[in-house]
């Protein structure tokens, strides 16, 4: 809204004066500063909080809540997002040019850079002073920024990489902590700094100090006491300053304020002030703002009161036009590249020819704005209370249902409407102030159809009639006077549940035929083979006490149920002779159900020509002897059978082999052909769990240890290992197990957690949890390569975390204010999940997380990180003696090859571009 410039509009009741009054902060508010595209408004205060607000799209005039007078708030100003990272009062704030960051200083000695297209995401925070910090101030072309502090120095730091360029201390020796704030200003033109209270023969001054080798030669003299705040106007202006020239002369205009009450204005074409306003105020002046015209200036006292100037363009002289100010700077500061990302600087220049060829291949953006999917930059618009996610309008049906109660009445069926999130509007427009502004609803109709049902409607009771005919519901009525079902006595529930335990019994993983083959062996045969119960199940609670009856899930769940290789069709000849005896071992794990017939599709398609079936017969009556039979069919034509002496409980095999474990511990290979591969091996207890991939076979035994082997080498790669160290305590079990191409196994149990066994370290490695709580916390979304999303849905280690998929936007809410922790979180997780891909020796996984990881150090601008990735890629330049170490390639990839794929992704920070450059011209040196 247009300021009120006259004494009638001021008069006028009509005329809102106050647009909105906002009271989110805890405690005094010491600046407020628009950005420069007038969309937001950061404030900061003594609660140590920085605020970002946005006005309202739909939202009208409302009260002030609290208020005990009739304070109406014209504009609707929303709190978007809260900063948090000051351990003091915020005395200062800044916007930088283009708002791609923002700068804050406070009594605690720093200055923190916020990333103004991720708040609250800091970019750095600035140590150095010794003092309070009471001013910031930005390069009109981002490259600098300066501050200046009670420990009588101003320091100028370095946008490039948040270092000191210099600190400037010889104007400010004289210099007491007397004044409240130090708002310094940097000109428009980019020539000079102006800062608040210098000495100069013990007089104050607002020195002047020059770009050009940060000299401090000149100042603005004339107030009796220590200058406050300095303000630049934000244009530069052009005008015949002397008679004799030709040319009209390029210059700044700058306003200072005093302790002394006083306010001058000045041109930087000009030896003296342009005007001077004497005791202004009754107190020292605090701040200035000019116009975005650069003809207004307001002005604040610590007295309460602000000041309206307004000034014309022969008093002043003409701005220059927003194109010949960004050619003025270009001009003198040379062409600078900046995009709409905090990655890029905006003063930041292309140094090599390498670094702008492949920013010009760069895909440009599309029409509607959306960036192209090369460089691994989140939205650029502001988080709404930390959240990325943009506000989406719940959707609801546009169908109400009008039916009759039996009076004959109408009743509707109300439709949930759920409450639609607070839309934010761009920056507030002006308007007259001849007349306060106008709000009105829509004209538009209500889309909602009404749909008359020609039904009666009785209410309904609590319990549920829903779903029940007119004659059901009177039929329940008919019974107790109370209209309920009569409660039954948790002792009766209890035995239900008692009775449900006691017939659902353990269970296998197998297929639904085998569990219909299950079959009870005599009472004689239970007693001699089965030994002293060893399992965990939990016991029933004796006594009087009342308990809560479990879910049906719970009450017929086993634990340590380990899933074998599952069969395909299951032949049992009578119900005698199939036998379910399950064994339960200190381990927890179970023994399979063993089966007269037993049948496994080992490749091809059920019933075709293809298929390739083992199966395993057992108690073949053979005279005095009992034997057993494993043989290979395919497509309904017997390849080669094997005889077992004892009886096999469970096989497995594929187009390379065939193996059988059997109840006397052995152990027994065979090759494509059926001939055994060796003698049969002894484990230490039955077989629990038999795999087969490729060449390797794996097996868990009743006893809980684990064996590997690789049957074309005919080595073993895992010995005897114990699964004791993963299996702790009553409750745990293993849920899932596998065996990858290479060999790797892979444990899984009932607490979420997946672990694999590494030979070479000799110990159990975790490389997956449910629980994990990096997983949570992680950020990595925003960075995943599109075209590879099939990959993070295949392989070992994704088929492991499949219940990790979600939208991405959680951990951003986690994280309101420590963005640091959620960098670290997610560095975490990516580097744990390129450990497990390479545990799993999984190729096209260990590149995915590769590049997700590279995308995001990049984005976040982690240079250490990001060298240690490429060193490893490189290798030696030279072969040497000490180098031999390094091997060219990673599961099966070349790391060159890599190098090369992520080199491009690097070049999208130019912030990295040395470094970019210098990975880039020694992978050109290697190749040739």
């Amino acid at each position: 809204m247009s300021p009120v410039r006259d004494e009638k509009d001021e008069k006028d009741n009509s005329v809102p004066k106050m647009l909105c009054q906002m009271d989110n902060h805890l405690a005094c508010v010491n600046c407020v500063r628009w950005s420069y595209s007038g969309k937001y408004l950061a404030s900061g205060g003594d609660d140590k909080l920085v605020m970002i607000w946005q006005t309202g799209k739909y939202s009208g005039m409302s009260s002030v809540f609290g208020s005990s007078t009739k304070v109406v708030n014209v504009e609707q100003w929303k709190c978007v997002s809260t900063l948090r990272g000051h351990l003091g009062d915020v005395l200062d704030v800044a916007w930088s040019p283009h708002d791609a960051w923002l700068a804050t200083c406070s009594i605690d000695n720093t200055i923190v850079v916020w990333n103004a297209l991720k708040f609250p995401e800091q970019i750095a925070v600035l140590r150095g002073h010794t003092g309070l910090v009471k001013g910031v101030t930005w390069d009109p072309v981002g490259k600098y920024l300066a501050s200046q502090s009670d420990d009588k120095s101003l320091r100028v730091w370095r946008t490039l990489d948040w270092q000191l360029e210099e600190t400037i201390t010889e104007p400010f020796d004289e210099c007491g902590g007397t004044t409240h704030v130090l708002r310094l200003g940097w000109s428009p033109d980019g020539y000079y700094i102006v800062s608040a209270h210098a000495m100069n023969n013990s007089g104050p001054t607002a020195q002047i100090v020059e770009r050009d080798g940060w000299k401090t030669s000149m100042d603005f003299v004339g107030h009796r006491k220590a200058v406050t705040v300095v303000r630049f106007n934000p244009n530069i202006f052009c005008k015949r300053i002397k008679k004799s020239s030709e040319k009209p002369q390029q210059y700044s205009c700058c306003a200072i304020g005093s302790r002394d009450r006083s306010l001058s204005i000045w041109l930087t074409a000009l030896k003296r002030p342009l005007v001077v306003t004497h005791d202004l105020f009754a107190n020292s002046v605090l701040d200035i703002s000019w116009s975005k015209t650069g003809f207004e200036l307001l002005c604040c006292s610590w007295d309460g009161t602000v000041a309206f100037l307004d000034f014309t363009s022969d008093e002043i002289g003409t701005p220059l036009t927003l194109e010949e100010k960004q050619k003025l700077h270009q001009n003198i500061y040379g062409k600078s590249l900046f995009l709409n990302n905090s990655n890029h600087n905006p003063a930041q220049i292309i140094e090599t020819p390498a670094m702008l060829k492949l920013q010009q291949q760069q895909p440009k953006p599309r029409e509607n704005g959306t960036q192209v999917n090369v460089t691994p930059v989140k939205q650029t618009q502001p988080l709404v209370n930390g959240d990325m996610s943009t506000p989406v309008k719940q959707q609801y049906g546009n169908k109400q249902i009008e039916t009759r109660t039996p009076d004959g009445r109408r009743r509707i069926t109300p439709i949930f409407i759920a409450p639609q999130p607070d839309e934010l509007g761009e920056a507030p427009l002006p308007f007259s102030t001849t007349r306060p502004p106008m709000f009105s609803s829509s004209t538009e109709q209500s889309k909602i159809v009404v749909e008359k049902k020609n039904e009666v409607t009785v209410p309904h009771r609590l319990d549920d009639t829903r779903s029940r005919s007119p004659k059901d519901i009177s039929k329940k009525i008919e019974g107790p006077s109370t209209g309920m079902t009569p409660i039954q006595a948790m002792s009766a529930l209890d035995g239900k549940s008692d009775k449900s335990k006691s017939s659902a019994g353990p269970t296998s993983a197998a297929s639904p035929s085998v569990e219909k083959s299950i079959e009870k062996e005599n009472s004689q045969e239970k007693d001699s083979n089965k030994p002293k119960s060893l399992s965990v199940k939990r016991k029933l609670d004796t006594g009087d006490k009342i308990k809560r009856p479990r879910k049906e899930k719970e009450t017929s769940r086993t634990l340590f149920t380990t899933p074998v290789a599952v069969p395909v069709h299951v032949h049992s000849a009578t119900e005698k002779e199939s036998t379910s005896k399950i064994i339960y071992a200190s381990s927890g794990l179970q023994l399979p159900v063993v089966s007269r017939v037993t049948t496994v599709q080992i490749s091809g398609t059920i019933d075709t020509d293809s298929s390739l079936v083992l199966e395993l017969e057992n108690n073949i009556p053979a005279g005095s002897v009992t034997l057993h039979k494993l043989r290979c069919v395919r497509g309904g034509k017997q390849l080669w059978e094997s005889v077992l002496a004892s009886r096999g409980i469970c096989i497995a095999g594929n187009s390379h082999l065939a193996c059988v474990a059997c109840e006397d511990h052995s152990f027994s290979m065979f090759s494509p052909s059926g001939r055994r591969l060796s003698p049969s091996l002894v484990l230490d207890s039955k077989a629990s769990v038999l795999h087969c991939s490729g060449y390797f076979v794996m097996v868990v035994t009743c006893q809980g240890n684990l064996f590997v082997w690789n049957l074309q080498s005919m080595k073993a790669v895992i010995k005897n290992e114990s699964l004791v160290s993963i299996i702790s305590g009553n409750t745990v079990s293993i849920s899932s197990s596998s065996l990858t191409e290479q060999g790797i196994p892979v444990i899984s149990l009932n607490n979420g957690k997946s672990y694999t066994f590494n030979p070479d370290l000799g110990c159990w490695l975790i490389i997956s949890s449910k629980q994990d709580p990096l997983d949570r916390c992680s950020d990595y979304h925003s960075c995943i390569p599109k075209d590879n999303t099939d990959v993070r849905d295949s392989g070992p280690l994704a088929l492991l975390q499949s219940h990790k998929h979600r939208a991405g936007n959680q951990a951003s809410r986690l994280f309101k204010s420590s963005h640091t922790l959620q960098q670290a979180s997610t560095t975490s997780h990516i580097e744990n999940q390129l450990a497990a891909a390479l545990v799993l020796k999984s190729g096209k996984e260990y590149k995915f997380w590769l590049i997700t990881y590279v995308r995001y150090m990049v984005q976040e601008g982690l240079e250490l990180k990001i060298r240690d990735v490429c060193d490893d890629l490189l290798g030696p330049l030279y072969k040497t003696s000490t180098n031999s170490v390094w091997e060219a390639h990673i599961l099966g990839i070349r790391k060159r090859s890599l190098l090369e794929e992520i080199l491009p992704i690097i070049g999208t920070n130019l912030r990295l571009q040395r470094l970019f450059t210098e990975y880039k011209e020694q992978l050109d040196m290697v190749r040739s």
